[in-house]
């Protein structure tokens, strides 16, 4: 269900679910990393209580919509020529093309930079080349990672089955079946913060929904997931700029 809150002269725009399962009795109010509000409520909640919840927290809304959106206008395209600032697993590296005509296209770490082999110097060649390198990589590290934490959790039996899938909102998802799908632009996050979204999904395993028990089950296994969070969300615009 989508509503509208006025703030002022805005209109912000907010989406309403209702979890399966969830006991919680509070409505829960969120502003993803992309200025996107969301509104979890208990079954039952009629329109009337979250209307008022939501204008209860208007200003609070309000203040993390404006700050997503700053975020967001700070950005400015790539270009992907020699000298632009790329992210991998955290840290910044300085992105360094050379071109060659008759090279196939690589991608190697060296030193601080990230260097791109192209036979043209056309910015559409290198995106391809980066994108695939940071495909490649991040089917690797999140492998690696999935194994590590999958281990630590004793109510899970197997490994489930992962992909891959660009997305521009959303970090990955845990379908019904059992398939985690992440984002392989989040291979550019520090670990921890890959660690999170790894658990927060492994944890849907067990509780397919964002109740009481899903939460507690999170904070069993990462106590901090809330910092990293915060700290992942501030960084998403500048991870999903590509």
């Amino acid at each position: 269900m989508n509503f509208i809150l006025r703030y002022g002269d805005e209109r912000i725009p907010y989406r309403v679910r209702y979890p399966p399962g969830r006991v919680a009795r509070r409505v829960a109010i969120h502003v993803e990393f992309d200025g996107r509000v969301i509104v979890d409520a208990p079954p039952g909640t009629s329109e009337r209580e979250i209307r008022m919840a939501v204008a209860a927290r208007a200003g609070w809304i309000h203040q993390h919509v404006r700050n997503a959106r700053r975020r967001t206008g700070q950005l400015l395209p790539r270009e992907y020529v020699s000298g632009e600032s790329l992210y991998y697993l955290g840290r910044r590296y300085r992105l360094r093309v050379t071109v060659d005509a008759e090279a196939a296209p690589s991608v190697a770490l060296k030193g601080g930079f990230i260097e791109v082999m192209v036979a043209e110097r056309h910015p559409e060649r290198v995106r391809e080349a980066l994108i695939d390198w940071y495909r490649s990589r991040a089917k690797e590290v999140f492998a690696a990672r999935l194994e590590r934490i999958a281990g630590e959790l004793r109510w899970l039996r197997q490994l489930p089955p992962l992909r891959l899938r660009a997305m521009r909102v959303q970090w990955g998802s845990c379908s019904p079946a059992g398939r985690l799908t992440l984002n392989p632009h989040l291979v550019r996050a520090p670990r921890d913060c890959i660690d999170y979204v790894l658990l927060h999904e492994l944890c849907h395993l067990k509780e397919h929904n964002h109740s009481a028990r899903f939460y507690r089950l999170l904070d069993a296994h990462m106590p901090s997931w809330r910092a990293v969070k915060a700290r992942l969300d501030g960084l998403a615009e500048l991870m999903l700029n590509v």
